[in-house]
């Protein structure tokens, strides 16, 4: 069984695990203080082109999203995410259990848009009876696979700022937005386009570990506590900067990431030649094609996927996840298999 549930089945590139062997034995200060992660923070400043900017390595993505969320929210401030968002959708409530409602948007791909804010603003506008609304939260690329223009970034990122709002961007998937063939953003524009973003690893061939960029250092300056109250301040934080240090010291982070989007893609174009439609317009390594329930059937005696959503008594939306370590082999197995 070939797994194309996650882009995380696999441990981590083999640069990776050399480096930590090769400086295994070497003593380091605790707590992020490493010369690795020192290194790794300088090198990611200048790939952002934000020498101003404050970084903080982390093991997970649900973890970044509630230390970010809790740490700039007062209790009364409430967050703006789309229906498929992260916070919403997949993180067990995290967000809400500290407090802080998570007002949702419906959304066709996945995209928030200021039209959709601004009805929230709107909505949420009785003081003192109703949570503020203070946070705009996207994802890139987002959740069905979708990625923001820089036009629509500019957009967003403006309207936020006229509005009062933070704008905070969850990049678990950021190098395979892009990577993406029909991306116009670089992590530059991210960084002057964002109060608060996180490149993440844990989905592109690190063991694990987010970067958490605060754009401005003024945003956040005790979040230093706020990582060791909330027990993400890991004393080997070597473990994290080693691994951002070997992705970002080269395109190592990139070219993962253009894989990945290169596999899904050779999928999807077979797909589409046979015939058949998708769920969403994904131009990275999710792809959400809906099939016959017959072929579903015949296809996962040999792979495993999600089933995603029901479309019709004879077909059904399923999600595939190519990584930066799936076989070429593989993918054409599975566009062999699709009769």
């Amino acid at each position: 069984m070939y797994n194309f549930k996650n882009d995380y089945s696999e441990g981590a590139h083999p640069r990776i695990l050399q480096k930590l062997i090769d400086t295994n034995l070497l003593q380091e200060l605790g707590y992020g203080e490493d010369q690795y992660s020192q290194e790794a923070k300088f090198l990611l400043k200048e790939k952002i082109n934000n020498q101003n900017a404050s970084i903080y390595f982390v093991s997970g993505g649900t973890q970044t999203n509630l230390l970010v969320i809790s740490s700039l929210l007062r209790l009364h401030e409430a967050v703006i995410s789309t229906q498929t968002g992260h916070i919403f959708v997949h993180e067990t409530g995290a967000i809400e259990a500290l407090g802080h409602r998570v007002i949702t948007v419906d959304t066709k791909d996945g995209k928030l848009s200021i039209d959709g804010i601004d009805k929230v603003l709107e909505q949420y506008n009785l003081r003192p009876h109703m949570v503020k609304p203070k946070m705009v939260y996207i994802s890139n690329s987002t959740e069905i696979g979708t990625i923001y223009s820089k036009n629509e970034l500019e957009e967003i990122s403006d309207y936020c700022k006229r509005k009062n709002l933070y704008l905070f961007l969850d990049g678990a998937r950021l190098g395979h937005a892009l990577t993406a063939n029909n991306n116009t953003l670089t992590l530059s524009d991210i960084a002057k386009l964002t109060d608060v973003f996180y490149i993440g690893a844990t989905k592109n061939g690190a063991l694990l570990g987010e970067a958490i960029v605060f754009n401005n250092a003024n945003l956040a300056p005790d979040f230093d506590y706020a990582l060791k109250q909330k027990g993400a301040l890991l004393a080997k934080g070597r473990l994290l900067g080693i691994q951002f240090l070997e992705l970002f010291r080269d395109n190592l982070y990139f070219d993962l990431a253009k894989h990945a989007n290169k596999m899904a893609m050779k999928i999807a174009d077979a797909i589409q030649k046979k015939g058949y439609s998708f769920l969403t317009d994904s131009s990275t390594n999710q792809i959400f094609p809906i099939l016959p329930n017959h072929l579903i059937k015949h296809l996962s005696i040999k792979y495993l996927f999600f089933e995603w959503k029901h479309i019709d008594d004879q077909h059904t939306a399923i999600r595939l996840i190519t990584s930066w370590a799936t076989d070429e082999k593989i993918v054409d197995q599975f566009i062999a298999d699709l009769y």
